[in-house]
């Protein structure tokens, strides 16, 4: 029976993604932990988070778990959610910008000021809040059962933007065409909300849960 590790560095409500993975896995399973050992030893491994890029980075080298998911992107399938997906680039310019893992090259640029809704005049909102459709980009294990276009549920004002579309997996309109979704060897990322994104988000775990890494 294998594990899954939800890394806990002090930044999100682990809460509700817990209770997702809990319900397709079983709970014993689920360990949401900032045990260095611990996250090493699981089997699967999901890098959450929400709020600022500074506090995040400054957390995770505070407690070391910088390392940690430096080591285990290079060894084991990891799950990056939200602000765990943007942390994984090169780079944010969020908080006056901020370095980042670098595990998949590129930057996280804030959506424009100026953004408007393709084919009209109407200003779109910033945050990006809400339901909207991820088109698959590539083929992957994690998309099984899963239509391209379907919708999840978003909360950011910062977007990827990976420097090689070879890492983007998904993208959304939202004004402009965005990765929503990146990979890369066994690490997939998700800049939508899965545990909130009902039945394709829990379809997207449930693909997680039973994935071995291979893209």
């Amino acid at each position: 029976m294998s594990s899954i590790a939800i890394v806990d560095y002090g930044m999100g409500n682990l809460h509700s993604i817990a209770k997702a993975f809990e319900h397709i896995a079983g709970r014993d399973r689920v360990l949401v932990t900032s045990d260095h050992a611990a996250i090493r030893a699981a089997d699967r491994v999901v890098f959450p988070g929400v709020g600022a890029m500074r506090d995040c980075m400054a957390e995770l080298q505070r407690s070391g778990l910088d390392q940690v998911i430096l080591e285990t992107a290079r060894s084991k399938p990891m799950l990056g959610v939200c602000l765990g997906m943007q942390a994984l680039l090169d780079y944010s310019e969020e908080n006056q910008g901020t370095d980042c893992l670098g595990i998949i090259p590129g930057q996280v640029l804030h959506f424009p000021a100026d953004l408007r809704e393709a084919g009209s005049d109407a200003r779109l909102k910033i945050p990006h809040m809400g339901w909207n459709q991820v088109d698959q980009q590539q083929p992957h294990p994690l998309w099984r059962g899963i239509q391209s276009g379907s919708r999840f549920y978003f909360v950011h004002s910062y977007y990827a933007a990976p420097r090689d579309e070879v890492y983007v997996a998904a993208t959304t309109p939202y004004g402009i065409e965005f990765a929503s979704v990146v990979e890369r060897d066994n690490v997939f990322a998700v800049q939508f909300h899965p545990e909130k994104s009902q039945h394709a988000g829990l379809a997207l775990l449930s693909n997680f849960v039973g994935w071995d890494g291979e893209p």
